[in-house]
């Protein structure tokens, strides 16, 4: 792995390289953790790498790492830079013969991610998004019981990501995390709704196999000269006929990392909370509810293939759960290396996903800003 992005001072850089080091099947061997060459040079001191595969650019680094011979160059790169840093690297990557992961969401605009899929498509290379939260075990689970109608023809879905962190303006104070994400030039046209609430869009969607077609969205930015969106209240209608609300907001202070679903069916109900990830909670019509654990009693083979720690009762959390995302990607890297078919139980979020998420993004937006009480979802 070759790592763009996520120097010294960095968050979700940090999360990236121990989630690809879990498994023992990745290894960062270079990077450009900066546009700063003496961060990113300062950085790679940190990460222990050799001075010369620490790079000033990732324009340098992608073309020196090509030179090399095939045993020594990394295999793909990993970007996990601000939102505006992430088309110009995934494309000079994929165009030179390197894979990607990239975190989300995909690209600053949609335009952007859809000349991003037909570069993914002309080049036939690996493209993984790291919407991360579909790496549980219990989000398999719920994700294989409906799509066995184990609770029926889905009815309802109620998607929520609450946190509380820019209930001030945080961004004014030199917060590195909440200055980018509040600014335009590198968020994208969204704040609240780009950062978490395309997480929201992207599990509902994940989870039920259904696909938003309309949306009617209230947007709000409470927190004065904030330039973007820190708030949003989304309805949703589904290609089922199903109906669902999808909240986000980084106001709702003192909340920590409150991402939620509800999911209702004909027969029964799914219940599932990222701070409480090892538990999933089924409803019924006519019997008890049950509570689904990874480890104890007969679960789907998608569930089973992603817990990690036997016995029951070893908490698996986030970190976890991003790495199921890098150990399916390594997996599907190492098969198109032999010449082999992945088993589809090890899947992970595509370029299709980051259009579709670029594609919410901007749609929950236009329709904030829309008289019309319904818009279609537009790709």
């Amino acid at each position: 792995m070759g790592m763009i992005g996520g120097g010294q001072g960095a968050f979700i850089g940090g999360i990236h390289r121990i989630a690809a080091a879990i498994d023992g099947q990745i290894e960062m061997v270079c990077g450009a953790f900066s546009s700063n060459p003496e961060k990113s040079k300062a950085s790679g001191k940190d990460f222990y790498l050799p001075e010369n595969r620490v790079y000033e650019s990732f324009e340098e680094m992608i073309l020196k790492e090509k030179e090399l011979p095939a045993n020594i160059r990394m295999d793909f790169v990993s970007i996990v830079t601000p939102n505006h840093v992430h088309f110009a690297p995934a494309k000079m990557a994929l165009e030179n013969g390197f894979h990607v992961v990239c975190d989300k969401p995909v690209c600053f605009s949609l335009d952007e991610a859809k000349e991003l899929k037909k570069i993914v498509e002309e080049t036939g290379l690996i493209f993984a998004l790291t919407h991360n939260y579909t790496g549980y075990p219990m989000v398999k689970q719920a994700k294989s019981m409906i799509a066995e109608g184990k609770i029926g023809k889905i009815r309802k879905i109620i998607v929520e990501y609450s946190q509380g962190w820019l209930s001030t303006p945080l961004e004014k104070s030199g917060n590195k995390q909440a200055d980018w994400r509040t600014d335009p030039t590198k968020s994208g046209v969204a704040g609240c709704i780009g950062d978490i609430g395309s997480h929201a869009e992207n599990l509902a969607e994940y989870i039920t196999g259904l696909e938003i077609t309309e949306i009617s969205a209230d947007i709000s930015t409470f927190v004065e000269g904030r330039k973007l969106d820190d708030d949003a209240n989304v309805l949703l209608h589904f290609n089922n006929g199903a109906k669902g609300i999808l909240h986000a907001s980084q106001v709702a202070a003192g909340e920590e990392n409150g991402l939620s679903i509800r999911i209702y069916g004909e027969k029964g109900g799914l219940i599932w909370r990222q701070e409480e990830p090892n538990s999933l909670v089924v409803t019924w019509l006519d019997q008890p509810r049950q509570i689904f654990r990874p480890g104890v009693g007969e679960l789907s083979p998608s569930a089973i293939a992603h817990i990690r720690i036997p016995p029951p009762g070893h908490p698996e959390g986030y970190l976890e759960a991003f790495a199921n995302i890098y150990r399916n990607f390594a997996k599907a890297v190492q098969a198109r290396l032999e010449g082999k078919p992945l088993d589809p139980i090890f899947d992970f979020p595509s370029i299709d996903d980051g259009v579709r998420g670029m594609a919410f993004i901007e749609n929950v937006i236009n329709s904030g800003k829309s008289n019309e009480k319904w818009l279609k979802f537009e790709i």
